[in-house]
């Protein structure tokens, strides 16, 4: 069954490496064999902290950058610091791997800027410490620290622990058509890689967020997730081991619930959405939306399973493009939403073969639920 989505879409693919291999091991093996290229970057990341007074430690590993024969970015490999279960912690680092650490996102950003990410690990950080007129300070431990001119540290460069060259979420390119043909060319060769599902592994879709920005199209978009949360993370079968999911703060349903923000213009629906408590970390992420930003201006999908089959990713992402196909029509209401999924699937611009497909997978889940009931 070929499936086409006609929405601008990227995916987050969350995967690990097989023992002994590495992220970089599968860009690399893509760039050989599309003629392609790769190139090194730092990939910010935060991670909670066990210091007094200091909730997070913002952290930089190592990520690759995948580009094609024409130069163009086809996807990224990085680490991602929700996979855990996987990894044995007490495993040495592999030599050349590190992560730089420091607890102000304000310093990392020096050191994208000023640091190279292709230097050995006893050398990267010394345009950090030229910035600051002091010399990088090695430790017994493998770790390498910058100080100030006062000896108040800046950052720390420290062997990478436990296996954590080995969690490889693969970031696209957003991709305007070819969904299941690009999507393909990732996975197979990840399998063929022997890289795998993780423990509290997911898929994360991307939707280009520009169909959505009207106050209408927000307040349905809201009405029809919150009602078939459950039922689509179901329908779906959501990992119930992926971490950072959860529900919306109820102020968003009072907010755009409510004919007085149906009835502004963008700029002022964006502005009352900017001030109410989102996160990211949710089954559906509206952060990016409602605080317009321009690098990754997405409505995010966040409660598929991680999956190495393109045929199940690109069926999900039609499910859900008609959904939101559904919230930007201009004919529907967000105050007369329908009584099931399934009749919502039915007034959705969703195929015809489609429909089908979700609708008897709808049936098998509402038999299966019955069953159980009883």
């Amino acid at each position: 069954m070929t499936v086409e989505i006609e929405w601008k879409t990227g995916f987050e693919i969350e995967l690990i490496a097989p023992p002994g291999r590495t992220r970089k091991d599968l860009a690399n093996a893509l760039a050989l064999k599309s003629g392609g290229s790769v190139e090194h970057f730092f990939h910010p990341q935060s991670e909670p902290s066990k210091v007094p007074d200091r909730p997070t430690f913002e952290n930089l590993t190592q990520g690759f950058q995948l580009f094609d024969s024409s130069d163009q970015w086809v996807a990224s490999f990085v680490d991602d610091l929700t996979l855990q279960a996987d990894f044995r912690k007490q495993t040495p680092s592999q030599p050349g791997w590190y992560r730089i650490i420091a607890d102000e996102s304000r310093l990392l950003r020096l050191v994208i800027r000023h640091c190279d990410p292709t230097s050995p690990v006893d050398m990267v950080l010394d345009p950090l410490a030229d910035l600051f007129g002091t010399k990088v300070l090695p430790h017994e431990s493998g770790m390498y620290r910058v100080v100030d001119d006062s000896g108040a540290s800046v950052a720390i460069c420290a062997p990478l622990p436990g296996e954590r060259e080995r969690p490889c979420e693969i970031v696209t390119a957003p991709i305007t058509s070819g969904h299941h043909h690009k999507l393909s060319q990732l996975l197979d060769e990840a399998i063929a890689q022997d890289f795998a599902i993780p423990a509290e592994g997911a898929t994360h879709i991307h939707f280009d967020a520009s169909p959505l920005c009207s106050a209408p199209a927000i307040a349905k978009l809201v009405s029809i997730f919150e009602k078939f949360s459950a039922e689509l993370k179901s329908l779906i079968e959501v990992n119930r081991q992926c971490v950072r999911l959860g529900a919306w703060p109820d102020a968003l349903r009072d907010a755009t619930g409510s004919e007085k923000f149906q009835a502004l213009n963008w700029p002022e629906a964006k502005q009352v959405l900017s001030k109410l408590e989102l996160s990211k970390f949710c089954d559906f992420n509206l952060l990016n939306i409602a605080t317009g930003n321009e690098q990754k201006h997405t409505f995010e999908i966040r409660i598929l399973p991680s999956m190495m089959d393109s045929n199940r990713i690109v069926e999900a992402t039609a499910l859900f493009e008609g959904l939101l196909g559904w919230c930007i029509d201009p004919t529907t209401s967000p105050v007369r939403i329908p009584t099931s999924l399934s009749l919502l699937l039915d007034n959705a611009p969703v195929t015809r073969t489609m429909k089908k497909h979700w609708q008897r997978k709808i049936a098998i889940k509402s038999r299966i639920a019955t069953t159980t009931k009883i």
